[in-house]
């Protein structure tokens, strides 16, 4: 067996200048490296506060440390795990981690084994059959061989390097893409339980209202019995108590409507939903570091995800403008060959080898090489173009969420204000009826009052958690 490796290779060891040179041609490369395409960021986040020189954004932050209540911590981990978009963002990864790996064996010549057999026997009348009677003895002839052969196209221009450069470059954008769908899950799985939390409130506060509407109206009945007030009043109570009771059914529908929502993000079934902490209860921070938008290129996965397609573009022009050079492929074959069984494994007799190389170069395909190459160099024009709208997309929405954040602030103070002005004026106003001071139509106009600024409050308060759990994504939070 080692004298029939060493025929083998022989041809290819009295070619060594060939293979110096083949060398020397596989350092070539069709098109440049890739570089990252230049943005102009601002220095800073319109909204921003911060000097862009203090301690790290939040989206350096895991979610169980940035948000605080237990019980959503807890969803968005079982939302991590069992939630359908993420396991099939997990599954693309691994498919494309598996082309990676073919793609990386493509430098390497391929190899194959195979053996055949045949039996020819010709005609009596045939000089064929004259010549193996008396070469043979016999009227027919037998042929045998065993040989191992390979193939070895060598990667001069890049081709194959491009090829991996491209793969890997799509199985990295399929793990950013991975990673995208993480911070979304983080971000939707909060905002549907702070509009959970609200309409928790909501609730709350339609049925507290709904006491006090009952409250006001039993007063309101026994004045009209004392003949103070007339029918009037007793009927335009009744139905401001309507319109309080009609909010309760409206309410607990959107409760059960979110359960099933949060529900599904988790990839579970629709049911109840635990609770934590109150809406009340939850602060509302006034400090939130965003960093500096350079950070984005960094932080934000979808944005890289989106340079990854930059990447991929680059190697498919690569290997497009490689495809317009000429193809070196080395072939070689040995093996054993015999017309008789018993003399198959005879050495060196029965040995035989061949090795051949092929220089091939395009002339005249239709038009379809140059086109190709033209056409990947669009394409990796419009992914840099895209890579761009990315990020200017990737500022605006961490600047959107700055300004929401400082705007309703400003406005849950004023409507927490008012509600503390409108939950005293409501006392005032029974007291004020029954000495004779008021009438109806003001207490009744000062609950509505009441009651609409409550829910008001609530929705402002949702609103601003939900901002910070956006915040927190479009700076490419969630994933760590």
């Amino acid at each position: 067996m080692q004298f029939m490796v060493k025929t083998f290779f022989r041809g290819l060891r009295s070619s060594g200048f060939v293979m110096l040179f083949i060398t020397a041609l596989t350092a070539c490369s069709a098109t440049a490296p890739y570089k990252r395409v230049e943005v102009n960021l601002p220095a800073s986040f319109r909204g921003s506060s911060e000097s862009p020189e203090r301690q790290p954004a939040i989206s350096e932050i895991s979610y169980r440390s940035f948000f605080t209540d237990p019980v959503l911590v807890s969803l968005i981990d079982t939302a991590m795990v069992r939630n359908y978009d993420l396991q099939i963002a997990l599954k693309n990864i691994d498919y494309a981690g598996q082309s990676l790996k073919q793609a990386k064996l493509g430098i390497f010549p391929s190899l194959s084994l195979g053996t055949s057999g045949s039996v020819s026997r010709p005609s009596d009348n045939s000089m064929n059959s004259s010549s193996l009677q008396s070469v043979l003895g016999k009227s027919y002839v037998e042929d045998y061989t065993l040989s191992l052969g390979t193939s070895w196209e060598i990667d001069v221009w890049s081709r194959i390097r491009s090829k991996k450069k491209r793969e890997l470059a799509a199985y990295l954008k399929t793990v950013e893409a991975g990673k995208a769908v993480r911070t979304k899950i983080a971000a939707d799985v909060a905002s549907g339980y702070y509009n959970l939390r609200m309409l928790d409130a909501q609730l709350d506060i339609a049925r507290r209202n709904l006491a006090l509407a009952d409250t006001t109206l039993g007063m309101i009945r026994l004045q009209y019995e004392a003949g103070q007030v007339t029918m009037l009043a007793v009927e335009q109570q009744e139905a401001a108590r309507q319109a309080v009771l009609q909010t309760v059914p409206q309410i607990e529908q959107g409760i059960a409507v979110q359960e099933h929502a949060l529900g599904i993000l988790c990839g579970r079934f629709p049911g109840s939903v635990e609770r934590g902490k109150s809406l009340a209860a939850m602060p509302l921070s006034d400090k939130l570091p965003a960093g500096i938008p350079v950070a984005l290129l960094q932080n934000r996965p979808d944005v890289r995800e989106v340079e990854m397609s930059v990447m991929e573009a680059h190697a498919d022009m690569a290997s497009a403008r490689a495809a317009m050079y000429p193809s070196l492929t080395i072939t070689a074959q040995g093996g054993l060959n015999s017309f008789r069984t018993s003399n198959w494994f005879t050495m060196p007799g029965s040995l035989f080898g061949l090795v051949q190389g092929a220089i091939l170069q395009p002339v005249f395909q239709r038009g379809e090489l140059k086109t190709g190459y033209e056409k990947s160099r669009i394409r990796k024009e419009q992914s840099e173009i895209a890579f761009k709208q990315s990020l200017l997309k990737a500022v605006g929405e961490v600047s959107d969420a700055l300004v929401r954040l400082d705007k309703l602030r400003e406005q849950e103070r004023a409507a927490a204000a008012r509600v503390i002005s409108l939950q005293s004026a409501v006392g005032n106003s029974h007291l004020l009826f029954t000495s004779g001071m008021a009438s109806y139509l003001e207490v009744i106009s000062v609950q509505t009052g009441y009651l609409q600024a409550e829910l008001a409050l609530a929705d402002i308060r949702r609103q601003y958690l939900t901002a910070m759990a956006e915040l927190y994504r479009s700076l490419g939070g969630g994933w760590r």
